[in-house]
């Protein structure tokens, strides 16, 4: 009976822990402030859902002052230097789903990252700089953060970005 009893109060204290540590609450314990996502620079939108699909057009590592994190990781960039512009980049999506989903508990998961890097052409460390971004969606959304992913290298970005990352995020109908 005892043992029942502590099996009760394990999962119930379980589920109130889970219920508690929501996506939101995630992002206010990191201390990450979302701001407004920018306007696309081209013709396109940040987003389009197909059903229960939201797919995300590449964003980049856009600082606080509206500039980018720019040039070539393996040149002009380290691999962590990389590693910060993803994950800044990873925030700027996240800017993109609360927009349109109004909460980023709406997200059921990260389903496909495309992870492109502005690199040299003998760097070989892509996945190491697109995990900035891996490692950010998975703080935050846990499990339904784990995603299938590409990292590649590119000749160039645009602007001269250190990366730029789309993503496919499956959402609440």
């Amino acid at each position: 009976m005892k043992n029942a009893l502590l099996l009760s109060i394990s999962i119930l204290f379980s589920s109130f822990v889970l219920i508690a540590q929501d996506a939101e609450t995630i992002l206010k314990e990191k201390g990450i402030v979302l701001t407004p996502p920018t306007s696309p620079v081209a013709n396109y939108v940040n987003a389009v859902r197909v059903g229960n699909l939201l797919y995300l057009a590449g964003k980049g590592p856009q600082k606080a002052d509206n500039t980018y994190i720019t040039g070539k990781v393996g040149k002009d960039l380290t691999i962590e230097q990389g590693y910060e512009a993803a994950r800044l980049t990873a925030i700027a999506h996240l800017a993109v789903l609360k927009n349109e989903l109004g909460s980023l508990n709406k997200v059921k998961r990260i389903v496909k990252v495309l992870g492109m890097v502005n690199c040299t052409e003998d760097f070989k460390d892509q996945p190491k700089v697109i995990n900035g971004y891996s490692d950010l969606m998975v703080g935050i959304f846990g499990e339904k953060g784990k995603h299938a992913r590409s990292a590649v290298g590119m000749y160039a970005l645009p602007f001269n970005m250190a990366v730029e990352v789309e993503v496919i995020v499956e959402v609440e109908e």
